[in-house]
């Protein structure tokens, strides 16, 4: 085997402290989507959405890796051949953990990004809509986030990835969101074996080869050092 893609979702962050987004309780059951979400929310009330966005980045940053974290960044470490993450959460639990090949397919909560000219920086801990873009100037900061009805990023890298694999893995996912829901079909599709390590059977579990349920701090270090011999 020589090359593992790992998509990971909210569910392997839960237990630092990050929410998941649609279970009973979830992010979404606690505020209006289209408001805090999408382009058009963003145009309606910026200063809603920044205001959303500096909360979950306040407690993104006051967050810890897991050892469900910790586990996959001894994977790439250690394992001989490529280990590429997939990530559809906007945390940075992943590289604090020490992993350093991630693609954030739905952006990361301290980047920027100018809704006008596209450039990009690091972001301050607190935004404001009247923020200066540091490239234009022009007053149109919003965060680096992929919202509803927006392209995820780096899907051609990502493409790339799944049509290599040899081993395709979720983690944490709902299986719920596309495209990444339809992630395990294309690795199968090209040949890969697939696994799914969740709390408990997603949407698309039946696409799966195999599967091993529980707390993610548990089951991925439980596999990885299975992996690793």
């Amino acid at each position: 085997m020589r090359s593992i893609v790992i998509l990971t979702g909210a569910g392997i962050s839960a237990e630092s402290g990050l929410g998941t987004f649609r279970d009973k309780d979830g992010l979404w059951t606690k505020y209006d989507l289209e408001e805090v979400a999408t382009p058009q929310g963003f145009a309606a009330n910026p200063r809603l959405v920044h205001d959303f966005y500096n909360a979950r980045r306040a407690n993104a940053a006051g967050a810890s890796p897991n050892a469900a974290h910790e586990a996959l960044a001894r994977l790439e470490a250690e394992f001989p051949g490529e280990v590429l993450i997939v990530t559809q959460n906007v945390d940075s639990l992943h590289e604090r953990a020490g992993s350093r090949a991630i693609l954030h397919m739905h952006g990361a909560l301290d980047r920027a990004r100018c809704a006008r000219c596209d450039h990009r920086w690091e972001a301050p801990l607190v935004m404001r809509p009247e923020d200066p873009c540091p490239a234009c100037s022009q007053p149109a900061t919003r965060p680096d986030i992929v919202w509803f009805g927006e392209f995820p990023f780096y899907m051609e890298e990502i493409d790339t990835a799944l049509s290599q694999a040899d081993l395709f893995v979720a983690i944490g996912t709902s299986g719920q969101v596309y495209p990444a829901a339809a992630f395990v079909q294309e690795a199968r599709m090209a040949g890969a074996a697939t696994l799914e390590l969740n709390l408990e059977p997603s949407e698309t579990a039946r696409a799966f080869d195999e599967a091993r349920h529980g707390p993610a701090s548990r089951v991925v270090p439980e596999w990885v050092d299975s992996l690793l011999g």
